[in-house]
């Protein structure tokens, strides 16, 4: 393996590329892609490995924390040898767009995805879908009783009842979302009222889905996705899913691509896109993630609200790039 080059970078980057063990394949024979993938390698290494022997490509994947990919793409800029952006969410793909570090993608692509899991301006696309969701413990929660609004969480009734993951990349996606749609004064005035009413806080998705089968809380802040792999192992889990209506609570966001300004290989880089939005991959993410697709025609996850009925806020989601202005205004509510 072919070490790549270390670009110009800060202190602290230059630290966390060289713990990446940057590195690229030499195939004289071979096309060779360079994805950066904020999306797990359990999630996604097995669509790679078929997409590397179906589309005759070398496939070199870097994975890591998607906020983490994103500012080392900025700090590389041109220089870098990636062709590709994988993110766990939108916001990260806007945040490249804005930094005029992608390039456009061709129509053909576009309009097969549905305009609200695009950027308006062509220069990212979803390629799953994922809700937020409030599950509930159903030996301690009767459905009369769930909440149709985020703010319903801050009355006295949920004191210590409601768990979220602050430090969790698709909670701040929710905060992010909450400031576009409601504005920052009143998503502050959320975050400290649900601090005031002892909220719990826990690691990340998983953790709170496992603390409200124990009945350690009731009512949790998640991703529809994580549900679904306790169900698998244990139908009669006591948590079932609940969305809220029209706010951020219920909000879709979008795992997707982008293509990086520094590859010199748009057309193969397209080529792979229009791979992940084919039927076989699309039914991938249904079947093996839990997620949306966002091509029309392919089924939804299973035993999963279909996108059509949940009640969803309109939020152009390029605007939830302001991962920094999210992150202030978690310290400033004494969250972070």
């Amino acid at each position: 393996m072919k070490t790549l080059p270390l670009m110009k970078a800060s202190a602290g980057t230059l630290a966390f590329m060289l713990s990446w063990g940057i590195g690229l394949s030499v195939n004289a024979q071979t096309q060779t892609l360079t994805i950066y993938s904020g999306r797990g390698e359990k999630l996604i290494a097995p669509l790679l490995e078929k997409a590397k022997k179906d589309l005759g490509m070398n496939i070199q994947v870097r994975y890591g924390d998607t906020a983490e990919l994103a500012i080392a793409l900025v700090e590389e800029g041109k220089n870098s040898r990636a062709d590709l952006f994988f993110a766990q969410d939108a916001g990260a793909l806007g945040t490249l767009e804005k930094q005029k570090l992608t390039l456009p993608i061709s129509s053909n692509l576009l309009n097969q995805v549905d305009s609200r899991f695009r950027s308006p301006q062509g220069h990212w696309l979803g390629i799953s879908g994922r809700a937020r969701v409030l599950n509930y413990n159903t030996n301690l929660v009767k459905k009369a009783e769930l909440p149709t609004s985020i703010w319903d969480l801050t009355k006295p009734n949920w004191r210590g009842k409601v768990a979220w993951a602050p430090t969790n990349g698709s909670f701040q996606s929710f905060v992010t979302a909450m400031r576009v749609l409601e504005g920052e004064p009143k998503t502050l005035q959320w975050l400290k009222a649900m601090k005031a009413n002892q909220v719990q806080d826990y690691r990340n998705n998983t953790s709170i889905v496992e603390a409200l089968g124990r009945g350690e809380t009731q009512i949790g802040l998640v991703n529809n996705y994580y549900l679904a792999n306790f169900l698998k192992d244990n139908p009669k889990f006591p948590v079932a899913p609940h969305y809220t209506n029209q706010d951020a609570g219920s909000m879709i966001n979008i795992a997707g691509v982008a293509i990086m300004n520094s590859t010199k290989q748009k057309a193969a880089v397209e080529k792979f896109i229009g791979y992940l939005l084919n039927p076989s991959s699309q039914a991938y993410f249904a079947k093996e993630t839990n997620e949306y697709p966002v091509v029309s025609g392919v089924a939804g996850p299973a035993n999963q609200l279909p996108l059509s009925q949940i009640k969803t806020p309109n939020v152009n989601l390029t605007n939830l790039n302001d991962l920094p202005g999210t992150l202030e205004l978690l310290q400033r509510a004494g969250v972070l």
